[in-house]
């Protein structure tokens, strides 16, 4: 994108992280949540052993055997995030607790836009932590987005000193569809830049269902874009698979490969949601609507496409669909890459480098400090405008920020 200034094109040269996230302080919905639903917010807890559990509705998250647990320190990743020298003396420590665990920058936005000189960032947009694992505990919809309504509140509040460095993702309940549609006009009217729904079934629907077409509706009126993140849930097995979520007893915990099997496999919600969407037309219903994947790398897109296109060919008959695939994803989707991704040059020759940003994950366990200079390193092979384009244009234009 360009900006012309006295008829010379001016590049836009910011470094823009596409999903940065917060974690919540502990008393985010004692000081936010409305009256009406008081007692029944999120709320941290002590156990009997000096530890600390969550308390969802006035019911522990995980059942009674949360209650038996230590610190909760690995809630959102943060127990794993690197000290400065790279070590990670405090991995997988079960007593760590959520705040004493957490790196600087994670909950203060002064420290945060100091992290954000170090690292030679210029702009984060914010995603919750907590956010994205609570709703799966919560059946009422008016109290799912009062929930919303008390975080995204503090977020406005947490963005507030920075208004050119710090932007808000509203968080949006998809079990009350008229609420999350007034809670998106709200939102951005104070200066939210798009919205962080779950990619989950709710009430056995995908987000193809044509039940949630007036959020598409809101967002391609607001021109903001719908970011599903991928979420966590506390689930038996026999309900996980209702959910297309990975992170549950029996599946994602338990023994060694716990970790590198949920993070994994965590991904795959949100490339079925997004494979709903597509050929259930809802970006064709809504050409306008600007859509972003977020957590699941990029190298994947390419191939899916591929693969999606190719079934198209065969059952075009029996689509609705005008036409392929990738035409809608390159009309108005866009994925975000890892900074350690060995193929993003590929994925923007394959996908073009209008459809790539970057994300940073910050300060979850499966970030790292000099996230910038190794994207750059794996973006070597690429123009100049191309890099550019990655490292913050495409996420200015998509969530869009003044040029």
């Amino acid at each position: 994108m360009r900006d012309v200034k006295g008829g010379r094109a001016v590049a836009y040269d910011k470094v823009v992280d596409a999903d940065g996230h917060i974690l919540e302080p502990k008393d985010v919905w004692e000081n936010y949540l409305e009256s009406k639903y008081s007692g029944r917010g999120i709320y941290f807890r002590s156990t009997p052993h000096g530890g600390e559990y969550l308390e969802i509705d006035g019911r522990a998250r995980g059942g009674q055997d949360a209650r038996d647990r230590r610190g909760l320190g690995l809630l959102g990743g943060v127990g794993g995030y690197p000290e400065k020298d790279g070590s990670r003396a405090r991995h997988m420590r079960a007593e760590i607790m959520y705040e004493e665990s957490a790196p600087p920058g994670a909950m203060d936005p002064h420290q945060r836009v100091e992290v954000l000189d170090q690292e030679g960032i210029d702009i984060a947009f914010i995603y919750p932590t907590i956010g994205i694992l609570w709703e799966s505990d919560v059946t009422d919809p008016g109290l799912a987005s009062a929930l919303c309504r008390a975080y995204n509140n503090w977020l406005v509040d947490f963005c507030k000193p920075y208004p050119d460095r710090l932007y808000a993702v509203a968080h949006i309940s998809i079990l009350d569809i008229e609420g999350a549609v007034a809670e998106m006009e709200r939102m951005a009217g104070l200066g939210a830049k798009g919205f962080f729904l779950r990619p989950d079934l709710v009430n056995g629907r995908t987000l193809g269902h044509p039940a949630y077409d007036p959020l598409w509706a809101a967002a391609q009126e607001m021109e903001l874009p719908i970011a599903p993140h991928v979420v966590t849930h506390n689930l038996p097995m026999t309900e996980w698979v209702n959910t297309m979520n990975p992170m549950t007893p029996g599946v994602g915990f338990g023994g060694p490969s716990t970790l590198v099997f949920g993070f994994t496999y965590l991904s795959l919600p949100i490339v079925a949601s997004f494979t709903a969407m597509m050929t259930a037309g809802v970006f064709e219903r809504f050409p306008r609507l600007k859509f972003v994947i977020l957590e699941c790398g990029g190298g994947w897109v390419a191939h899916w496409l591929e693969r999606m296109d190719g079934k198209y060919k065969i059952s075009r008959s029996e689509s609705t669909l005008k036409e392929k695939p990738s035409f809608y994803f390159r009309r108005q989707c866009a994925v975000s890459v890892d900074p350690d991704e060995k193929t993003i040059v590929a994925m923007s020759e394959l996908l073009g480098e209008d459809k790539l940003v970057w994300a940073s994950d910050f300060p979850h366990m499966d970030a790292e400090y000099g996230v910038v200079g190794e994207l750059k390193e794996n973006m070597a092979g690429l123009s100049e405008t191309a890099q550019r384009k990655i490292l913050g244009e495409n996420a200015a234009r998509l969530y869009s920020l003044p040029m």
